[in-house]
């Protein structure tokens, strides 16, 4: 027997995952290895897996294999925060920034992590606490945005303690720098190596003179302040609307380093993913010289 011991499922709420699951369950079989799922997944599907508790996969799981899209990926990463289990992430559509693999690939994917031939690469997460109590946690972002009708979103920030500028924007958005590619990044964000943990406070369609985003070290935390002008905004945790804040509310956001472990076999690298996934192709003209233009080290001599 390898190092898997037991599989873990994650599998996509609306996407079937077709004979892919009988992948899993034929391979798992022959290196007599179990495979669990969450029952009201593997419960409307006719698999083998054998259905357990949330806890009880996390606690038994020596590998969780996500299936789906970046969406399955967070809520698996989500599910195992805290913890050392890795993290495979197959893709069922779209090119994503956090699968791994393709569904062609997961037999030689799983052999691979059975005999030790991966990485894993840690994942930043940053977590609050809503007014209400609720602990959550974001492994791309959590965002303060504009309920439509309730007016504009006005947050000041604060930094060690002390308010360092203030936004009146449609959203303000605090990500990781797995997010830095998602809302971050929409709302004109930098992009940044999931290597590199730091928190991004970026301002969406801000209103105001100062409209760049913030990068902040681990180590700090940030606290969002609704100040008294403010409309009502929509706390979003990784895009799913978990509340609502209002004037005078306030929220502190910190990091939670290296809070899930995602698996890397070496197919591809951050920079290909973002350069396919989003379109990056840089200007047109740095390709191309012009009449005048001299190659060399050395700029023109005024």
């Amino acid at each position: 027997m390898g190092l898997i011991g037991s599989i873990g499922l994650i599998l996509h709420p609306g996407r079937e995952p077709g004979p892919v699951i009988e992948t899993i369950v034929e391979w798992a079989r022959t290196n007599r290895t179990e495979v669990l799922g969450l029952p009201d997944e593997v419960g409307r599907i006719d698999c083998s897996a054998v259905a357990v508790p949330a806890a009880a996969l996390v606690a038994r799981a020596g590998l969780v294999v996500s299936l789906g899209g970046d969406g399955t990926m967070l809520r698996s990463m989500r599910l195992l925060a805290g913890t050392a289990t890795p993290v495979l992430g197959v893709n069922l559509g779209r090119l994503g920034f956090l699968a791994e693999i393709d569904v062609a690939d997961l037999p030689q994917a799983l052999d691979s992590i059975d005999g030790g031939r991966y990485t894993t690469e840690p994942r930043m997460a940053v977590r609050t606490r809503l007014p209400d109590g609720r602990e959550v946690r974001a492994f791309n972002d959590i965002a303060l945005v504009r309920v439509p009708g309730s007016g504009m979103a006005a947050i000041g920030i604060r930094l060690q303690g002390s308010e360092f500028i203030r936004y009146s924007a449609d959203a303000v958005v605090v990500a990781t720098s797995t997010g830095s590619t998602a809302y971050s990044f929409a709302a004109g964000g930098p992009i940044m190596s999931p290597r590199v943990e730091a928190i991004l406070v970026v301002p969406a369609s801000a209103h105001s003179s100062f409209d760049r985003a913030l990068v902040l070290p681990a180590d700090e935390d940030v606290t969002l302040e609704l100040l008294p002008t403010t409309g009502r905004l929509a706390v979003e945790v990784d895009g799913e609307v978990l509340g609502y804040l209002t004037a005078d509310d306030r929220i502190t956001v910190t990091a939670a380093p290296a809070a899930a472990q995602v698996v890397r076999l070496g197919g591809t690298t951050f920079y290909q993913r973002a350069r396919r996934k989003l379109g990056i192709r840089g200007s047109i003209e740095a390709g191309h010289r012009t009449d005048g233009d001299h190659p060399g080290p050395s700029g023109p001599a005024d």
